[in-house]
């Protein structure tokens, strides 16, 4: 079995890419990431982004896009998403009142599967990111994150795991890959240490998460990217990227 892939998750640079958006790129590229996963594009167009991605030999990965604009505005996504060369299109978060009862995450949940279906019907792969709530919250005598993908065919809607907000949980985040096996194609793989109650995402291998674990554990699962994101770092964005690539390499995952 082959080695996973290694991307970045682009939020991590966002104040970098607000001021020099393709030159923030480059540097992604020079420090060995394979590929990104945007969250936005700069205000490029499709076709001059994909073809300064190709002259650094950095892959679009895939996006995140608010379920807002996917409800607005699929098509332009996903006409955007494949002149990049993306496969998959990524809801990362959504608002309280989307699951405020039942009753509302089960329309949440036929909204998914719309969309789902409409990437599909592109070629394209629609997926959710998780954070720690759907994982603290039950309904029908589920996780809500189990409840959303169990109303949700698994051709229309693939899973994203965000681990280290499986880990913050307190739920096994390794345990917990294995049972999306071949529906997970994209993990993030990230590290944090808690202060009291406070949670500080940190550089890979700085912190308290079983990154090694989750690593093998998605391999497992048939998972093509791991993904690396720091939601804040306490050190320059490009310097806690560069450790963390740095760490992936000195581990063997890279």
């Amino acid at each position: 079995m082959t080695r996973l892939s290694i991307g970045l998750q682009m939020y991590t640079l966002r104040n970098e890419t607000a001021q020099d958006f393709l030159g923030t790129l480059r540097k992604v590229a020079e420090l060995g990431y394979e590929g990104v996963e945007f969250a936005g594009y700069g205000g490029l167009d499709a076709k001059a982004l994909r073809a300064e991605l190709d002259g650094m030999g950095l892959k679009s990965l895939g996006s995140h896009v608010s379920l807002a604009r996917m409800l607005e505005a699929a098509d332009d996504e996903i006409e955007y998403a494949l002149t990049l060369g993306n496969k998959y299109l990524v809801v990362p978060w959504m608002g309280e009142e989307k699951y405020a009862t039942e009753e509302a995450l089960a329309e949440t949940c036929k909204q998914l599967d719309a969309i789902g279906a409409k990437c599909a019907e592109r070629g394209i792969a629609f997926g959710y990111h998780n954070h720690s709530f759907e994982l603290q919250r039950t309904f029908a005598g589920k996780l809500m994150l189990d409840y959303i993908f169990d109303s949700v065919p698994a051709d229309r809607l693939q899973v994203e795991l965000d681990s280290c907000w499986v880990h913050n949980a307190g739920i096994d985040a390794a345990a917990y890959i294995g049972k999306y096996k071949g529906r997970i194609p994209l993990v993030h793989l990230k590290d944090m240490m808690r202060e009291g109650d406070k949670a500080n995402t940190v550089e890979l291998g700085k912190g308290e998460v079983d990154l090694l674990a989750i690593a093998a554990a998605s391999k497992e699962a048939g998972a093509e990217w791991l993904i690396v994101e720091q939601d804040v770092c306490q050190n320059p964005p490009l310097e806690s990227v560069a450790t963390s690539i740095a760490w992936l390499k000195s581990n063997g995952l890279r």
